[in-house]
């Protein structure tokens, strides 16, 4: 589907109050000239692609700046523009940030040797450091490039939907932004796993009709009790995600069997505020039972790591089915979509000055204080000689799936899924590790070599006095702070 100005500028209107419409038409028509008589492989005009990227900027809510920039990001590269020109035209901010996205969108990460890939993913994280509206643009600039793969070279489609699978979807999912991870996912794996694609569709396929029947069933009955306890919110029912679903159907206890997985489709009610989520699930629990053992997840009152916030139920049906409910604020569902981009356009609209009430009740921390990650990998150093060793604990640690668990005072800790107390012990503190004689995972003693799984309280026993980390931990442990930690005291001895 083409894009035009207008649709741009109404996007922009209705996500930001600050846009000058008449200052970002220049910029397009300066674009556009720039881009005239350029084609993508696709066969469009290349004007189109920028018109996507800025446009899916502006829906995350992004302001004046980044929209321009977006407009803009590939006239150096693709045009010859000169930078200085752009900031003559469009001013220093607009000029940093085109500058910025070209050098990442530069940087290739597939198909180089490990130690280039290594430099190449620290420069990416250099750059989200300095400022996270360049690593913005080229997410936006990868959703459009993925989507449109059908149109380009059929040797390209497998390297970028490769590239788009193993760093852009992880990179998505590590910023909190779920609606975009999932949508870089889907479009990616039919280009990766052909065969795999067509399997998870013919089984899916009758599940899904199912759902999507008893679905409408159960958003009639929630809409219905709502409205008896005179409760605003808005239900709506989602599709699980083909390759999330294809990941889910290869785990040991499903062992493909579509029919021991429960959120095929979810349901989302979504409310006002947060007090409103509570009661919602004191109606939906009166109505249907929840499910034992699999039934709640608060992550309202303990947020995941990236900032999602959201209460989990599942519960059973009128036919005896499982469905999973989730239930969110408005803030609370912003943030699940757009992870970053909203908590950036949230500080960018307080600074501002925008009044608004939603600000107020609004995403309640700045980016910075949930992205230390961020800062940690730009600052990475190689610590061991093993260059393939090095590409391996960095791409953990940026990019693998990651996990949440909990110490004992209920604060939370983002770890490389696979983590062990070992790993948990040097991330709470970095001393911590040396004084570890047991651990606790929900109240029972463990082996210090145990997996950790999202949820996990974990206690670490400690000793009275400093002890020396055994060089087997090497075996298991995941993460850079613990194993360089062990390293460190094995090699002097």
């Amino acid at each position: 589907m083409s894009i035009h100005f207008d649709d741009l500028l109404s996007v922009a209107h209705e996500k930001n109050q600050g846009i000058d419409g008449k200052r970002l038409h220049g910029v397009f028509e300066f674009a556009s000239e720039k881009h005239l008589g350029q084609v993508r492989q696709t066969g469009e005009p290349y004007i189109s692609h920028s018109l996507f990227v800025a446009k899916t900027i502006a829906d995350w809510g992004l302001g004046q700046s980044s929209i321009e920039a977006a407009l803009l990001h590939d006239t150096p590269d693709m045009a010859g523009v000169l930078i200085t020109e752009i900031q003559d035209k469009f001013g220093q901010e607009v000029a940093d940030l085109v500058e910025a996205a070209n050098k990442v969108g530069q940087v290739k990460l597939r198909g180089s040797r490990n130690e280039d890939f290594l430099e190449n993913l620290r420069k990416m994280f250099v750059a989200m450091a300095k400022d996270i509206r360049v690593v913005l643009i080229r997410l936006a600039d990868r959703l459009h490039n993925v989507s449109t793969l059908e149109g380009i070279a059929l040797s390209k489609q497998k390297r970028i939907a490769l590239e788009t699978l193993e760093v852009y979807a992880p990179l998505a999912e590590r910023l909190g932004m779920g609606k975009l991870k999932g949508e870089l996912e889907d479009l990616s794996f039919p280009f990766i796993y052909p065969e795999e694609y067509q399997w998870v569709m013919e089984v899916a396929k009758p599940h899904f009709k199912y759902s999507e029947e008893n679905i409408g069933d159960v958003i009639q009955k929630i809409r219905q009790q709502l409205a008896k306890n005179n409760i605003k919110a808005r239900v709506e029912g989602r599709p699980k995600r083909k390759y999330s679903l294809y990941k889910k159907l290869l785990r040991p206890e499903i062992d493909r069997d579509i029919s021991l997985i429960h959120d095929l489709m979810a349901v989302r009610v979504i409310t006002p505020d947060t007090n409103s989520c509570y009661t919602i699930l004191g109606i939906i629990h009166q109505y249907w039972k929840p499910a034992p053992n699999i039934g709640i997840s608060d992550f309202i009152a303990q947020p995941k790591p990236n900032g999602y916030q959201s209460i989990h139920t599942k519960v059973f049906d009128n036919r005896g089915n499982i469905v999973e409910i989730q239930i969110r604020s408005e803030a609370m569902h912003e943030q699940a979509e757009y992870g970053a981009a909203a908590h950036f356009a949230y500080a960018q609209a307080k600074m501002a000055g925008v009044e608004d009430e939603k600000l107020e009740k609004g995403i309640g921390f700045k980016v910075t204080e949930k992205m230390s990650w961020v800062n940690q990998l730009a600052g990475w150093k190689q610590q061991v000689a093993d260059t393939a060793e090095s590409v391996k604990q960095y791409k953990l640690d940026a990019l693998s799936e990651h996990i949440y668990v909990f110490s004992p005072k209920g604060d939370v800790f983002d770890l490389p899924a696979g983590s062990t107390p070992v790993d948990f012990a040097f991330t709470v503190h970095s001393s911590l590790g040396y004084f570890l004689n047991t651990a606790k995972v929900n109240g029972r003693v463990v082996p210090l070599s145990t997996p950790l799984h999202s949820g996990d309280l974990v206690e670490i026993i400690k000793s009275k006095q400093k002890r020396k980390p055994s060089r087997s931990w090497l075996q298991f442990v995941k993460t850079t702070k613990a194993r360089s930690a062990v390293r460190k005291v094995s090699d002097k001895n």
